[in-house]
């Protein structure tokens, strides 16, 4: 680091600023190698130029200002490319004059000359410039890998809709520094979580627009009725609601959106139901069904053995006028809100997989 210290032997009579010796009686220079962001100890060299008596010291504006007047060797063309009024740039360098105590060009020579000072202030001053957009850039770029922690809450059904478990993995490859803890649970648990900054995002169901989160459709499946193939309903192309009275159910638990669903098209109906049984898993849930404990609404799409089998003793039978439909979500927090891995996350998914 080069840097200049006001020496207590100064005199009026020793030069000012003299970068080409190793001591002045009235500025030191030193140059050590310092590590900067990112990178380890090198033989890269960072310019700081500050006063010993307490002054502001150099600024990389003054600067910047210095080395645009040495290569445009003139005021006017200085301040154009600066882009600032030419006054400005005057001040700018008789400020860094006055901290260096020495002048820097002559004035009024057309083009403009620098003083042997000047000069001498050239290389120095480029390398402080160069420094500091290094260390800029190392900044940036550190601030652009990701690290931390990603909550992720994750409807586990919904994964032959929107397969994120291969996206998922080529996201932690990409960003090493990133731990995810994933959370399967009830729809309206799981907004609720967004919502309150429990959850960094979420994949899952969801009825509605809830509060200011930011919901994109990423796909959607219809409900159907369930039952054994050798139930008395089985047999038809379709039923209606009013049939299903006094039918034994298995439902998921309240919460989930597909009871959410069933609930509302019975109370629409205004019959009620009985439900004899709920499980919080699909397969669980079909497996019950097929042992014959009730009839039940689940997602036409499900890829559990007991439903896809040649052999499978269940079938789906459609419902007049029954339009239940379960749609599948992004969801994040407001923008202001979302994390940097939730946004890279949910940037990467919506890229792989669209949104509906």
């Amino acid at each position: 680091m080069l840097d200049c210290c006001r020496s207590p032997a100064a005199t009026p009579s020793t030069p000012a600023y003299c970068p080409t010796s190793r001591r002045s009686s009235r500025w030191v220079a030193r140059t050590e190698k310092r590590p900067y962001l990112g990178q380890s100890m090198g033989d890269r060299r960072i310019l700081s130029v500050r006063s010993a008596d307490g002054g502001r010291g150099m600024e990389l504006r003054q600067l910047r200002h210095f080395i645009a007047l040495a290569e445009e060797r003139s005021v006017t063309g200085a301040a154009r490319r600066e882009l600032i009024v030419q006054s400005g740039l005057s001040n700018s360098l008789q400020s860094l004059e006055r901290e260096l105590g020495t002048e820097l060009y002559l004035r009024g020579t057309r083009p403009v000359r620098l003083t042997a000072t000047g000069e001498a202030l050239v290389a120095p001053a480029r390398e402080a410039l160069r420094a500091a957009e290094t260390a800029r850039r190392a900044v940036q770029e550190t601030r652009d890998v990701l690290v931390g922690r990603l909550r992720l809450g994750i409807a586990l059904s919904a994964q032959y809709l929107v397969p994120f478990a291969g996206y998922l993995g080529a996201f932690l490859r990409d960003h090493p520094g990133v731990d995810v803890r994933m959370r399967g649970t009830a729809a309206l648990d799981m907004l609720d979580m967004v919502e309150n900054g429990e959850l960094d995002c979420a994949i899952g169901p969801a009825l509605e627009q809830r509060g200011r989160l930011r919901l994109t459709s990423l796909a959607s499946e219809p409900l159907a009725l369930t039952c054994r193939t050798d139930h008395e309903l089985a047999g038809r192309d379709s039923v209606t609601v009013a049939d299903l009275a006094g039918e034994r159910f298995v439902d998921v638990p309240p919460g989930w959106t597909a009871r959410l669903l069933c609930d509302a098209l019975f109370a629409g109906a205004g019959l009620t139901r009985r439900i004899v049984a709920e499980a919080g898993d699909w397969e669980v849930l079909l497996e019950m069904i097929a042992a014959g404990a009730g009839i039940g609404f689940t997602p036409v799409g499900l890829q559990y053995k007991v439903l896809t089998a040649p052999d499978s003793p269940l079938r789906h039978v459609r419902v007049e006028g029954a339009q239940m439909d379960r749609h599948l979500y992004l969801i994040l927090p407001p923008r202001a809100e979302t994390s940097p891995a939730a946004a890279a996350f949910a940037a990467g998914m919506l890229a792989l997989h669209g949104a509906d």
